[in-house]
């Protein structure tokens, strides 16, 4: 199969279909004819607008592609067989960050849709240099949804992870702790990656969070800083709303860095 395109439709074999603008303006660029072999897969669940058919499987995994067309702005192909293979992790992560200054974000995005993360949530925090409201969070959230997309196309993986809007800590906290008191029992952990003297390792979290749900594979939301991390107030918020807090080791790791190697050791086999 050939190179691979997020495609944000309903896919069915032996279907012609145009590809969205973004997906022909890569196939464009990469100058590929017609009878070029391509790969394509819809990215569900994920960005809002998928639509990925649920139940029997029609839609999800990935499908390969020829090109039967290019037009000055426009590329059509047809849809080959459908292979349901599946390289999501066995474990959602759900990462919530204080978002990192400068580049580091749309870094932290790219790298993060390569490790598998299941959704990430970008945070202003009390030490946060990044603030992003209105029009502007608006235009990065739609930039790294892109950024997330390439990671994808590039690593192999069918579902792209779901970047929630940018909110404050304050406000997320909030709305999870309501949506705790208003549901069942909810079978994850939520881990906070903390400084604090007497913190367990992030392992032995996750070995006595697991004997205590009585779930191996249970979803983790992740809560870690910004550059400088947490501040102490807002690492009691978290505690409060039952976050267990965990470390890394001894070493002072970046801001980005810490929270990808948190993820890489959640998704490790």
């Amino acid at each position: 199969m050939g190179a691979r395109f997020y495609c944000p439709a309903t896919l069915a074999t032996g279907e012609l279909l145009d590809l969205p603008a973004s997906a022909a303006r890569h196939v464009q660029v990469l100058r590929l004819q017609p009878g070029d072999h391509i790969t394509l897969f819809n990215g569900g669940p994920g960005l809002d607008n998928v639509q990925t058919v649920q139940g029997d499987g029609a839609g999800s995994g990935e499908f390969e592609a020829t090109v039967t067309r290019m037009g000055r702005t426009e590329v059509q192909v047809w849809v080959g067989p459908q292979h349901r293979v599946e390289r999501a992790a066995l474990r959602q992560i759900h990462l919530a960050v204080g978002m990192p200054a400068n580049e580091r974000m749309d870094w932290l995005v790219e790298k993060a849709t390569e490790l598998g993360v299941a959704s990430l949530q970008p945070l202003m925090t009390e030490r946060s240099v990044l603030r992003l409201a209105a029009e502007r969070a608006e235009k990065k959230l739609t930039h790294w949804q892109s950024v997330a997309i390439a990671a994808c196309e590039q690593c192999g993986g069918n579902r792209l992870p779901l970047i929630h809007p940018v909110q404050s800590l304050a406000t997320w906290i909030q709305a999870r702790s309501s949506a705790q008191n208003n549901s069942s029992a909810l079978v994850s952990h939520a881990l906070l990656l903390s400084l604090r003297p007497g913190t367990a390792s992030l392992r032995a979290a996750i070995s006595a969070g697991d004997q205590r749900v009585g779930a191996g594979d249970a979803a983790i939301t992740f809560l870690s800083g910004p550059e400088g991390g947490l501040s102490r107030a807002e690492e009691d918020a978290a505690l409060s709303c039952g976050f267990v807090p965990v470390t890394l080791g001894p070493r002072v790791l970046r801001a980005e860095t810490a929270a990808l190697c948190a993820l890489a050791a959640l998704l490790t086999p």
